[in-house]
């Protein structure tokens, strides 16, 4: 790609499509130069630098993965939507696994494009989770523990720890979320009569 035509957006595709080939460790300022065909000096006519840049891909990937998690979820409810909802992350994670780890980089700064990329996920989350009625502060607890067995195990899958035993990690996913939906089913019915959730929207 010319020096001419390249804009911060198209960078970013750029960077996105370098995920695409290798881990998210590839992403440098060197290596995106490389396949934009500009110095490394270039680069900082269109980003801050490596942190900003890190941003912005974490921000587009998280758009897409919303996207498709909101596609897999929509007119579906209770155990159905648990389902559609962990295995568009899995899919994800399991096709695009350069673009899956950039969208969990830590974000630092507030004002970063990854916040409300990143908060579309909780809203997801909470969309999922709406027929349970769950008040507050137990639907931010049910929010944090759908995230953190979803990408625990996907963690887990893709550093190759379910590889060596049996079942087969598609099995224990399977029971897994089936677990997942019951606990959050009987969460649901233990709060008191009448209670309704806050609609809270922050992250998870």
């Amino acid at each position: 790609m010319p020096r001419a035509g390249l804009t911060p957006d198209l960078l970013v595709q750029e960077a996105v499509a370098l995920l695409e080939d290798d881990d998210a460790q590839a992403l440098t300022l060197s290596a995106l130069a490389r396949r934009c065909g500009i110095t490394t000096a270039g680069i900082y006519a269109h980003v801050r630098g490596l942190a900003d840049l890190r941003e912005r891909v974490a921000a587009a990937c998280l758009s897409e993965s919303a996207d498709r998690v909101g596609a897999a979820i929509a007119g579906r409810a209770g155990a159905p939507a648990l389902h559609a909802f962990a295995d568009a992350y899995r899919d994800y994670a399991r096709a695009h696994p350069g673009r899956y780890d950039a969208t969990r980089w830590p974000v630092t700064d507030p004002a970063s494009p990854a916040v409300p990329a990143g908060r579309r996920h909780a809203e997801l989350a909470r969309a999922v989770l709406r027929a349970h009625d769950l008040p507050e502060p137990a639907l931010t607890h049910a929010v944090r523990l759908l995230g953190s067995t979803i990408h625990g195990f996907l963690a887990l899958e893709a550093s190759g720890s379910f590889d060596h035993s049996p079942p087969a990690a598609a099995e224990s996913w399977s029971a897994i979320l089936d677990a997942l939906a019951a606990t959050v089913t009987a969460w649901g019915q233990s709060q008191p009569a009448g209670a309704a959730s806050s609609g809270n929207t922050r992250s998870q």
